[in-house]
């Protein structure tokens, strides 16, 4: 017994410590994502890092595990070939990706590991800021960012134009982060707090043209619901759609070209999906050159004009990149992701999960490169506050007192 008691007490405090880090985080998600959204590397990368204990591979975890790390393996052959040449370690993607993964995974099982009493805590802390995220998101809609402008210009003061851009862009964190934020707040509070939350993003976002957040405020709601009603089919539909879209995706391009009319299609979108019709044309051109391999890691920043930095969609850019083999690896990673989510009984945290899970694929299909950090820090988020909104048992001995 006095074996046990000893083996019990360093997994407590482990507990507790992943815990309190959990709860700095709750605090500074709301403030990174109205400030400085690129951040978000360093905040959960620094979650990661100090819940390195924490680090565990389920059962159920090992075929996602297997398939990120062959990709990554993967991702680095391709350096050989790729036209992109990173001027410093720094610029090096396959490097930052192959921190990336241990570091975003910790934080994932730091979620699971974390004294129930302190995760409980830190999501009620992270619902309310997120809560106020949507208020001053709201505000800002209505002053044209006087409040962002004000703070901006203590520290890295820009442009009005620039700094209602990056408002905007801050609609995209809460427009993912809002039903896992709301669901965290109790039920007494939940539906209450993601409505402000929802009028935050839908206001701004309008106010300063990011069209994806708005969509997202139909979609996450709708998927949400589609979930709630059908538990067991939904996800397993929904699995299968999203690798059809990473496998198909150059082809379903391909066919709207070459039978109907691209051109006229394109002239009549407003600018700036007319520019990423733009960059879908010429990726599947550079498909064609290497289907199977790809043109390597990051060699679409090598494509300009036709392409700016990347194709603004995450599966012709992995089609482009690391060719069929990548994308083969990307539906295989998000088939089994998703179908996870099936449960024989409703359940509203697994929808609310579905809900984000639907809105980081929209936005990885129009808006952002598929290996920005910001990007993938906030994906890992998603199941981090899944883990984080999981009942546990409630802890016992060291762990109890501790928590109090």
């Amino acid at each position: 017994m006095s074996a046990s008691l000893a083996l019990d007490g360093p997994r407590d405090r482990l507990a507790v410590w992943c815990g309190w880090v959990l709860t700095g985080a709750a605090v500074l998600i709301p403030l990174t994502g109205w400030l400085a959204p690129r951040e978000f590397s360093v905040l959960i990368g620094g979650v990661g890092l100090l819940c390195l204990p924490a680090v565990r591979i389920t059962d159920e975890d090992r075929p996602a595990a297997l398939i990120l790390t062959a990709a990554l393996i993967w991702a680095a052959v391709s350096t050989t070939w790729s036209p992109y040449h990173p001027g410093k370690p720094g610029n090096s993607t396959i490097l930052k990706l192959a921190f990336e993964l241990p570091l975003y995974w910790s934080a994932i099982s730091a979620g699971r590991r974390a004294d129930p009493m302190l995760r409980t805590r830190a999501m009620k802390i992270l619902a309310w800021g997120c809560a106020l995220y949507g208020v001053a998101l709201f505000t800002e809609a209505l002053d044209g960012g006087v409040l962002y402008k004000a703070v901006h210009a203590h520290y890295d003061p820009m442009r009005d134009d620039i700094a209602e851009a990056k408002i905007g862009h801050s609609t995209f964190v809460l427009a993912l982060l809002w039903p896992l934020a709301a669901y965290g707040a109790g039920a007494r509070f939940r539906w209450q707090l993601a409505l402000v939350m929802a009028l935050g993003t839908g206001a701004s976002a309008i106010a300063f043209g990011s069209d994806a957040p708005v969509l997202s405020l139909v979609l996450a709601p709708l998927m949400g619901v589609v979930v709630l009603r059908w538990p067991k089919g939904a996800p397993r539909i929904m699995a299968l759609a999203v690798a059809a879209i990473f496998l198909s995706a150059p082809a379903v391009i391909w066919a709207v070209r070459h039978f109907g009319d691209y051109a006229a299609i394109q002239a009549a979108m407003p600018t700036s999906y007319a520019l990423r019709m733009g960059y879908w044309s010429h990726a599947i051109d550079w498909i064609h050159l290497h289907p199977l391999r790809g043109c390597g890691l990051e060699a679409s920043r090598e494509f300009g004009p036709g392409i700016k930095l990347h194709p603004h969609n995450d599966a012709l850019q992995i089609w482009m990149e690391l060719g069929a083999i990548g994308a083969v690896a990307a539906a295989s990673f998000w088939g089994v992701a998703l179908s996870r989510l099936s449960r024989t009984w409703s359940n509203l945290l697994v929808a609310t999960t579905a809900a984000s899970a639907s809105v980081y694929l929209l936005f990885a299909m129009f808006n952002f490169g598929v290996w920005q950090e910001w990007w993938l820090a906030l994906g890992a988020m998603v199941p981090m506050l899944a883990a984080m909104n999981t009942p546990q048992v409630a802890p016992t001995g060291l762990a109890a007192k501790s928590a109090l």
